[in-house]
């Protein structure tokens, strides 16, 4: 094939040329050509080589569902593989580089596998890797891994930003050929929020490849006109290099917007991508149709292509497919094609029509037209040097390098089918139909089977005044047209397989599936489409087989004698074309992968001195350095002893906080929680543990009753919206009859724990009311009256220190202002504030556990909480499930303290727990060590752990073994409580 740029014509600016490199090549094209088009004016056919016998492949489409030319484009962090090469816009400095072949393009070593292919059939993978066993590991996984995949991604940072966004309107039209122009015209004429999307730069769809003339004016005038009326229509939004790629519950529609793919230097205030998510009253569908290619053999060769990828090229962009072409059709599309390529001035050598009574001799003079025939095989290497036509039991040899195939047409109906229904077989169309019944979805033009410019013009224009009309508004009658020059292309029996073919002859093109595969996978009983598709890996290709797909189903139809309605289609699933990460994560990576949450207490931290650590979302205060501390060690020593002997202040507003109301919130509560809750009284607080189904423990808390039907809830922090979400479920689809509502609060309240002997001394000072022990016992919980009745809050007597403590809450933009009240109010009596690290030290010193032990894995009574399982409710989540054998065997891992014998010795987080003198060996493994700290008031490192049996094991001496470090350390199992066993402290 000699592919070269026509002296005239096309709608590129032959003014403005445009430098780009392939294979590091330097090479010549115009503004407005597609890469595609680029490397065709440069007489560029072999693009890339196929997956599985690395064949020489060339450009076979125009658009989206292009299999072969995958390219690389760009370099550094802006490297992107697989860009297909036909809907890559030409831009100044463009690095494209072929992909899947070593060490050239034009010499790959790969292509020694199509030497082997009689091995390498349908399945060969599932027969040939079973043995011997011991070389999957040591050659075929290594081999395989190796092998697979196309392009090569960049490990370099994405320099470029993206974003996400929201739109509604109240029609949304896919596709700007001419049922969608008519569509959007007519829509926004009658005042309708219009969004219309087209996937390549310029909208009009087939109109740019069209030789007809609407109302007198060229196709592509007549779609420019259409275009500038809509742009000035300010109810019209026009999204060009917009692809949509799903259709989701709720008429939302997904979409990506290629915003700067199509620039060198992409500039730093505009997104490269941006991913719409599109709200649409009513939808209409106008994507048109795919070309379906003919299958025989060497359909793979450079130089064959889809005719309407021909046309397109001619007349769009200006290219000739070769200097000699011949065009293989089933119906009258390649007339269509015949009719430009001699207006262009290109030879056409034949037209080989299988259709024995086509009827079209007499109108193309001197031009064979060879009815009743077809090609059975292609010839050439790296580019086509002939064909073999087959008529009448003889063959001819024709000398071409350009081939034509115009094997019928594919509705482009992969929305439509989105969201589960199934397509239908339509004998009379000659394809799939989309599923009846769309709610909210519309198709118009050659995607609902509609033939020629002017039927899809007024099908388009029709749909949407109706569509609109029931919107509310008042459409005006629309006439387009007529439509002169179109040529109508009426269905025509599809030709699935053709007989005499001695070479390969591929149907899905990506991945090397040929006739063949199909036939040997529906002799070894993988006849099914689902079952086929995986066997053959046909429409496995990042194409999805678009173009592949449906002769494969009337191969198999053929093959098992039935028809391709009794076969079906493979499922359809977003996305119709692939969706970078960076369009899907938006501004949502780095430092912004999820928002950033400071709590109400953040700024007062900040000023006392706090180093903040990243928790999950939060920034917390880790500790408060002071003048002379030298190590994190030291201050919050410090801060532990302070709390023991003083009082401390601590930022506990990352809780998660829940309001619960309604008249059966008790009850409710009492199904999630593990322990009983109905018959808490109004002004206390209680522990509470739910549990998942399978009677695991999901998270802890206190829950407090402040009136007969609110109670309000804390939570982890890491799982306050697990908790959130798992309420939810439950009230919604659980228990739908529970009078029971639900409200996230943890950003509406600022919550401190004022915590040490003097906690009640200085807090009293702030609180109008008696919180003296008598008035204010262990586990009250109330609104209060704060500063003479300026500000009220909620105050709970609780603590996860175990000493005397309080937790504070007040209004988020109160919670500055009342930390320093506290402070002030506390510094005679040696208030400090204290961070998370001070806290875990506490609560190890105290046995209470987090998610460090609360892992997922254990139950109430491996931390010692079983006797909080209720036995007198008659359900709550994880009551049928706790008490199985395997949850309450006596050497399940339970919770124990853990201390070193030398208190100089220290050990850390995750270090495992052996027997005495035991091996080092998984084998010999108890447990491990879930938390540690090093403990001021004990004196030496303290740790809690999970360990077999370990509630019967206190004062077994053990050894702490530190795989990673490969460190031994003599300890000692011991109660998980190391400070105030009894609770009196909780209690003054």
């Amino acid at each position: 094939m000699t592919s070269y740029r026509l002296p005239t014509g096309g709608l590129v600016d032959r003014s403005t040329q445009v430098s780009f490199t392939f294979d590091g090549a330097r090479m010549e094209g115009l503004a407005g050509d597609s890469l595609a088009s680029a490397l065709l004016a440069n007489g560029q056919q072999l693009v890339g080589r196929s997956f599985k016998y690395h064949r020489p492949r060339g450009i076979l489409t125009a658009g989206a569902a292009e299999p072969n030319a995958l390219m690389t484009i760009g370099s550094g962090g802006r490297t992107e593989p697989n860009t297909r090469a036909t809907m890559q816009e030409l831009y100044e400095g463009l690095e494209a580089r072929s992909q899947n072949r070593w060490p050239s393009l034009d010499f790959d070593l790969g292509a020694v596998n199509s030497l082997l292919s009689p091995f390498l059939g349908a399945g060969f993978y599932y027969k040939t890797f079973m043995w011997p066993a011991p070389l999957w590991e040591k050659l075929y996984e290594p081999l395989i891994r190796r092998a697979a995949g196309l392009g090569k991604a960049t490990y370099d940072a994405d320099p470029d930003s993206y974003e996400k966004c929201w739109a509604h309107c109240d029609l949304l039209v896919i596709g700007s050929g001419p049922a969608g122009l008519a569509a959007a015209l007519t829509a926004g004429r009658a005042g309708a929020r219009v969004i219309l999307i087209e996937e390549h730069a310029v909208a009009g769809g087939s109109l740019l490849s069209e030789t007809a003339t609407i109302s007198g004016q060229a196709a592509p005038d007549f779609a420019a006109a259409a275009v500038a009326e809509l742009h000035s229509l300010p109810n019209v939004t026009i999204l060009t290099r917009t692809t949509a790629f799903g259709w989701y519950d709720g008429n939302v529609f997904g979409a990506v917007e290629r915003v700067q793919k199509h620039v060198g230097a992409p500039l730093d205030h505009l997104p490269t991508e941006r991913l719409w998510r599109i709200i649409a009253k009513q939808a209409l569908l106008a994507t048109g149709a795919e070309e379906r290619p003919l299958v025989f053999g060497g359909n793979d060769i450079p130089g064959v292509m889809m005719a309407g990828a021909m046309r397109s090229y001619l007349n769009h962009y200006g290219v000739a497919p070769g200097k000699s072409v011949a065009i293989f059709t089933t119906n009258d599309s390649g007339y269509a094609l015949a009719l430009d390529l001699i207006a262009a001035g290109v030879h056409l050598e034949a037209i080989i029509d299988s259709r024995p009574d086509a009827g079209k001799s007499a109108e193309f003079g001197a031009t064979r037209v060879l009815t009743g025939a077809v090609v059975t095989d292609a010839h050439g290497g790296k580019k086509l040097s002939s064909v073999r036509v087959t008529k009448d039991g003889r063959s001819d040899e024709l000398q071409v390098d350009a081939l034509a195939m115009a094997g019928g047409f594919s509705p482009i109906i992969h929305l439509a089918c989105h969201r589960g229904a199934r397509p239908t077989w339509s004998d009379e169309n000659a394809c799939f139909l989309a599923p009846e019944g769309l709610n909210g979805l519309t198709l118009a033009g050659s995607v609902n089977a509609t033939d020629g410019i002017q039927a899809s013009l007024m099908e388009g224009a029709g749909k949407a005044a109706a569509l609109v009309e029931g919107l509310g508004f008042k459409p005006s009658p629309q006439a387009f047209g007529p439509a002169e020059g179109d040529m109508a292309c009426p269905p025509s029996r599809p030709l699935w397989s053709i007989p005499g073919i001695k070479g390969k002859a591929f149907v899905d093109y990506q991945n090397d599936v040929h006739t063949k595969d199909l036939r040997l996978a529906v002799q070894e009983g993988y006849g099914d489409v689902e079952l086929a598709k995986r066997y053959t890996t046909n429409g496995m290709a990042t194409d999805q087989g678009k173009l592949s797909n449906v002769n494969a189903i009337g191969l198999l139809a053929e093959a098992r004698g039935t028809t391709p309605d009794a076969i079906g289609t493979t499922t359809f699933r977003p996305f119709y074309t692939p969706v970078s990460f960076g369009a899907l994560t938006g501004t949502s990576h780095g430092k912004h992968f999820r928002p950033v949450r400071k709590s109400p207490l953040h700024d007062w931290a900040a000023r006392n001195g706090a180093t903040f650590v990243e928790t999950g979302l939060w920034y917390r205060s880790a500790w408060f350095p002071r003048k002379g501390e030298t190590t994190w060690r030291e201050s919050v020593d410090r801060e532990v002893l302070n709390v023991r002997r003083n009082a401390g202040l601590c930022d506990v507003s990352m809780l998660g906080k829940i309001e619960i109301m309604g008249a059966d919130a008790a009850e409710f509560l009492n199904r999630v929680y593990a322990n009983g809750f109905v018959k808490l009284p109004v002004g206390k607080a209680r522990y509470g543990l739910m549990l998942r189904e399978d009677g695991h423990i999901f998270d802890d808390g206190t829950t407090s009753r402040l009136g007969d039907r609110h109670f309000f809830m804390t939570t982890t922090t890491a799982y306050a919206a697990e908790v959130m979400t798992h309420l939810e479920f439950c009230s919604q689809a659980i228990w739908p009859d529970l009078d029971v509502r639900l409200a996230s609060v943890s950003d509406q309240w600022a919550q401190m724990a004022i915590a040490g002997p003097k906690a009640r001394i200085i807090l009293q000072q702030l609180v109008d009311e008696d919180i003296s022990n008598e008035a204010f016992p262990f586990l009250a919980a109330r609104t209060v009256s704060l500063c003479g009745g300026q500000l009220h809050g909620r105050l709970f007597r609780i603590s996860f220190s175990g000493e005397l403590a309080f937790e504070l809450a007040v209004p988020a933009g109160y919670g500055e202002s009342i930390a320093d009240a506290l402070m002030d109010a506390g510094r005679q009596h040696g208030i400090q504030p204290y961070g998370i690290e001070a806290l875990s030290v506490l609560r190890i010193e105290k046995g209470h556990v987090t998610h460090n032990e609360i892992n997922g894995t254990v139950v109430p009574s491996d931390l010692g909480f079983g006797k909080m399982v209720s036995s007198i409710k008659t359900d709550f989540i994880g009551k049928h499930m706790v008490g199985r054998e395997g949850l309450v065997a006596p050497d399940r891992a339970q919770l124990v303290g853990v201390i070193p014998l030398d208190p100089k010795a220290s050990f850390r987080t995750g270090s495992h727990i052996l027997e005495k003198d035991a091996a080092s060996t998984l084998e010999n493994d108890q447990g491990y060590v879930s938390s540690s700290a090093y403990s001021p008031h004990v004196g030496s490192t303290i740790g809690l752990a999970l360990v077999k049996g370990g509630a019967n094991r206190h004062g077994e001496e053990i050894v702490i073994w530190d795989g990673l470090r490969d460190a031994f350390t003599p300890g000692r199992l011991c109660s998980p409580v190391f400070v105030d066993p009894a609770n009196e402290k909780l209690h003054v």
